[in-house]
């Protein structure tokens, strides 16, 4: 049995992964996908910033009593999930981005994506502090902190004590993918093992059976 941790990206929630919690826990694993602060039913993205859904995933770890976790960021899932191996490898057995962000030390997801990206980040609710959901999310997605989206990551190491790294990127996007520089970052890193899924940017929705395989051989 593995224990899956699953974190997912802008203004979503841990339902989002609905069709690989169930089908993982028909194996026999443990799995939790997690809703960060700001994020949940009547929650305001006011005064959240990207320390704090580190802390929420470290919480989480450390509540569940966590020590092997396959951690799984979907997009700004990637940034998050990068933070909570930092802060405790020793919990951590390996890395799954799912067309996410991997950030180095001081970069955010504003410094890696793309213009388009960033004119979306900035147009926030009428409270200031939420990027809103985009027209076609789904209708349980909420207005995301943007305070996370800008606020640079600090590591104090890097990723190569980690074994096993899974990057997934989706082939399938209306117009430039801000994830295709991590792409071409790491798909000749040995150290990387990198898929390209004939899917959108939602790859749980679109491909998950093929994404299923992937977590089950990231195990290691």
């Amino acid at each position: 049995m593995s224990t899956y941790v699953l974190v997912p990206g802008a203004c979503h929630g841990g339902w989002c992964f609905a069709s690989l919690t169930t089908p993982l826990r028909r194996l026999g694993h443990d799995v939790h996908p997690i809703t960060l602060t700001g994020l949940a039913a009547n929650q305001s993205a006011a005064g959240v910033n990207l320390e704090t859904h580190i802390a929420d995933v470290l919480g989480l770890l450390s509540d569940e009593q966590i020590e092997d976790a396959v951690l799984v960021g979907h997009s700004y899932g990637g940034v998050v999930i990068t933070g909570v191996a930092d802060r405790a490898p020793d919990r951590v057995r390996s890395l799954v981005y799912l067309d996410a962000f991997v950030p180095a030390d001081g970069e955010s997801c504003w410094t890696l994506t793309n213009d388009e990206q960033r004119a979306w980040y900035t147009s926030v609710d009428e409270t200031g502090f939420g990027t809103r959901p985009l027209p076609f999310f789904d209708p349980r997605a909420k207005p995301h902190p943007l305070a996370t989206l800008l606020q640079p990551i600090r590591l104090t190491g890097t990723l190569d004590r980690f074994a096993r790294r899974d990057y997934v990127y989706a082939e399938r996007w209306a117009g430039e993918s801000p994830f295709t520089p991590t792409l071409e970052r790491l798909r000749d890193d040995p150290q990387w093992n990198v898929h390209t899924l004939d899917g959108g940017h939602n790859l749980m929705r679109d491909v998950p059976a093929d994404v299923l395989k992937i977590l089950q051989a990231a195990t290691g």
